[in-house]
C-alpha cells in the first residue's frame, strides 16, 4: 500500500515491541521483520529512533553483542515493563480497530 507513513507513525512502536516479544533483535533485523510483514516502506532511519525511545522509556534491555563483521551490535530485549507496554498497545489496538469496524459496517448498510 502506498503512503502508509502517517498512519504507521502511531503503530510502529507497538510493532517493534511485538517483534521484540519473540526474542532479542537488533535494528536491521527488526527492519527486515517489518519488511517481511509487508511494511516495505519502513527503513532503518524510522526504526532506530523508535528503539532509542523504547530504551529511554526503559521498556527494553540493551546489550552489545560482538558482530561477525563490523562493530558490536546493540541487541534489544523486552523487559517486564516492555511486555506490559505491548499488552497495553494490543488493548488500544483492539479498541480502535473494533470502532473502525463498527463505523465501516454502518456505512455498508
Amino acid at each position: 500500500m502506498d503512503d502508509l507513513t502517517e498512519l504507521l507513525k502511531g503503530v510502529l512502536e507497538g510493532c517493534v515491541l511485538h517483534i521484540l516479544s519473540h526474542g532479542g533483535s537488533y535494528g536491521y533485523e527488526i527492519v527486515r521483520s517489518l519488511n517481511r510483514a509487508g511494511f516495505t516502506s519502513v527503513a532503518e532511519g524510522t526504526v532506530y529512533p523508535i528503539l532509542l525511545r523504547l530504551e529511554n522509556k526503559r521498556l527494553v534491555e540493551v546489550a552489545r553483542v560482538k558482530s561477525e563483521s563490523g562493530p558490536p551490535r546493540k541487541v534489544y530485549r523486552l523487559n517486564a515493563d516492555g511486555r506490559a507496554a505491548l499488552e497495553a498497545f494490543w488493548r488500544r489496538w483492539e479498541f480502535v480497530s473494533s470502532r473502525l469496524a463498527i463505523m465501516k459496517e454502518e456505512d455498508d448498510v
